[in-house]
């Protein structure tokens, strides 16, 4: 694993994201399948280390979990028994998992040990297990009281009595009771002596106990009734929304670095509290919009974000994102109601004021409180430390979109609940330098080297339609196959290195210059699917530091937001003349006359075609090549590159 990750410095952030599912409903859903009767598959389950942790726990007290396909496992519900009566279970830094799991297991009769990692062991647990042992429930402390590690016992169960709990430490105590409590298919109560943070979050959780058929009534945010003679069943299949949290770093991209950036897999139908950042960035003055299962956000239309001083207790994770934009408002901002971030993964209250300071901020930080002043302009090459906190990882990324380096340590963290985060972040905020232009115009050759100048990843977008048509030919494909070219297309395994292309591991550089591949790829480069496919592929290589790309419409389709915009050409004469010398060297029989009329006619069919015309963006820079050798158009392409701030 990389210990750092270097950030380079960003200036623009726009795209589309599709959201990896919810922490909060992925770890809900499967307890919930765990007790209910019945088979339960649950689709776009989130692949990361909190998830892995209660599919371990659950497999080791002997539910049933199966992987049943990309993101989709089944789960062979107990109807409320854990088979295994004797357990120890390790539960890793999953606040999600070992809450929940903790209810559930003091009210199955069995004997249980939970423990986790160093920090686990410092997350208070307390009020959870004073709420137990109030109906007898037997759990014991088996370290510092009031924290994990724990040992369950079995105990008889009374519910004579309101079960009387905290609200203001985690809103997962409560969670987990709720979720725990129609295991006795006995009426019980639950009230509330404070305040109750994060309600949203509650929200959720009786929206998932439903979907099982379990209904909680309850009455304001104090008191909460749960109805004898219910249990848990199956809904059969059920699918994860995107996690909203996660949204906001990418909603805040979008606001922070120009826009448009949109975010799907949550929108206006989400059961999910964390999409109301999208309406506290909206006070800021980004421009918000709204979709059933999509949000996009833009800039303000001042450069800047507005000050500002927000009660956040109701969005306490994405909350978190708002201290680092505070960075790029145009005053001080303060964010209150916050105290339950002591209690995370780390302090973040201490830690998010640590790390805010080295990029020049002023911050004043109080018990459930954070002030933050941003400095004129932010301090480059600032090292985050990110105390095994995923959120301090992906929040921290905003900051190299104020245009300097930024530092990132143990990036890894990010596996907890977002393992592709700094993939997904690369493609809406990696620098492209999109360099489009006519056939035999050099810019393959030019791309290359300016990659390699600045470090950067190099797409040579013509030879996809060229490694499309031979996997095609390969895989007994017609090439006038369009729905089959177009899943070829999607998942092509192409590789460019050192001047080599390669599919799957092998050097096929020679092999897609034939003839035969020729034509086969104009074939299918004309099928509008596998354009379509090989579109989210070409995108999928935008990779930090930053990508350089080849093509006839990199700058005008593939990537229309690329920070630099270069369309190479030369007159078609000299682009004969070049086409011919590099056939003569090569020991292969040419014509001038003959090569010269090819190009005039494919410019004219590449100018007409009803998909992706080959044509100069209007804020693309002109290099015309005419008179230039390589040398000179590489210091031309450097010289714009450099003009927008980009340096190796």
């Amino acid at each position: 694993m990389m210990e750092s990750l270097t950030l380079p410095p960003l200036r623009i952030a726009t795209g589309v994201i599709r959201l990896p599912g919810s922490k909060s409903i992925s770890n809900r859903m499967l307890l919930l399948a765990a007790l209910a009767r019945g088979r339960t598959e649950i689709r776009e389950l989130l692949d990361s280390d909190d998830t892995q942790v209660m599919l371990a726990a659950l497999a080791r007290v002997g539910v049933g979990v199966t992987a049943i396909g990309h993101k989709a496992w089944a789960v062979e519900g107990c109807g409320g028994a854990f088979p295994a009566r004797d357990a120890d279970l390790f539960m890793g830094n999953a606040g999600t998992a070992i809450r929940p799991l903790t209810a559930a297991l003091a009210l199955s009769g069995g004997h249980y040990r939970l423990s986790g990692v160093p920090r686990m062991h410092e997350r208070p647990i307390g009020d959870l297990v004073d709420g137990l042992r109030q109906i007898g429930a037997d759990v014991r402390y088996t370290g510092n009281p009031g924290f994990p590690p724990l040992a369950i016992h079995p105990a008889a169960v009374k519910l004579d009595a309101p079960i009387r709990m905290r609200g203001d430490v985690s809103s997962q105590f409560l969670t987990a009771l709720l979720m725990a409590l129609p295991l006795t298919g006995r009426p019980a109560v639950i009230e509330m002596t404070t305040e109750l943070i994060s309600k949203p979050y509650i929200e959720i959780t009786l929206n998932l106990m439903a979907r099982f058929g379990v209904d909680v009534v309850r009455e304001g945010w104090q008191r909460f009734n749960i109805p004898a003679g219910q249990a848990y069943r199956s809904p059969g299949v059920l699918h994860v929304e995107g996690d909203a949290s996660a949204a906001s770093y990418f909603l805040a991209a979008g606001a922070i670095g120009g826009g448009p950036v949109r975010v799907e897999g949550v929108g206006r139908g989400s059961i999910q509290g964390d999409v109301r950042f999208a309406d506290e960035l909206e006070k800021l003055g980004a421009t918000i919009t709204w979709g059933d299962t999509w949000i996009e956000a833009r800039a303000p239309a001042s450069s800047r974000l507005k000050a500002f001083d927000l009660d956040l207790n109701h969005i306490p994770d994405a909350a978190m994102t708002l201290a680092v934009a505070a960075l790029f408002a145009d005053g001080p901002c303060r964010l209150r109601n916050i105290a339950s971030w002591r209690v995370k993964e780390t302090d973040r209250i201490t830690a998010m004021a640590t790390e805010l300071r080295k990029l020049g901020a002023l911050v004043e930080e109080g018990d459930d409180h954070i002030a933050v002043s941003p400095a004129p302009t932010l301090t480059a090459g600032a090292a985050i430390d990110t105390y095994d906190d995923h959120r301090m990882a992906m929040c921290f990324s905003l900051a190299a979109l104020g245009g300097v380096p930024v530092t990132i340590n143990d990036p890894a963290c990010v596996n907890k609940t977002f393992p592709d985060y700094f993939d997904a972040f690369a493609e809406i905020a990696a620098p492209v330098i999109a360099i489009d232009g006519p056939s035999a115009s050099g810019k393959g050759t030019v791309a290359e080297r300016v990659a390699a100048a600045l470090g950067y990843h190099y797409l040579d977008s013509g030879s996809l339609y060229r490694l499309t048509a031979l996997a095609g030919l390969r895989a007994g494909k017609a090439l006038d196959d369009e729905a089959g070219l177009a899943v070829v297309a999607a998942s092509l395994p192409a590789r460019f290195s050192a001047g080599r292309i390669y599919l799957n591991e092998d050097d096929v550089t020679d092999a897609i210059r034939t003839e035969e591949i020729s034509v086969g790829a104009s074939k299918v480069a004309a099928l509008p699917a596998v354009r379509a496919a090989l579109l989210s592929r070409q995108r999928a290589y935008r990779r930090f530091p930053g990508l350089v790309a080849d093509g006839r419409d990199m700058a005008s389709v593939v990537f229309p937001g690329a920070v630099a915009k270069v369309f190479l050409t030369a007159s078609a004469a000299a682009r004969a003349e070049r086409r011919y010398k590099q056939l003569i060297a090569k020991g292969m029989p040419a014509n001038m006359h003959a090569l010269l009329q090819d190009l005039q006619e494919r410019d004219a069919r590449d100018a007409q075609r009803s998909v992706a015309p080959l044509r100069q963006c209007d804020d693309a820079d002109l290099v015309d090549t005419t008179e230039l050798d390589i040398e000179a158009a590489v210091s031309a392409v450097m010289a714009i590159a450099k003009r927008q701030g980009l340096r190796n």
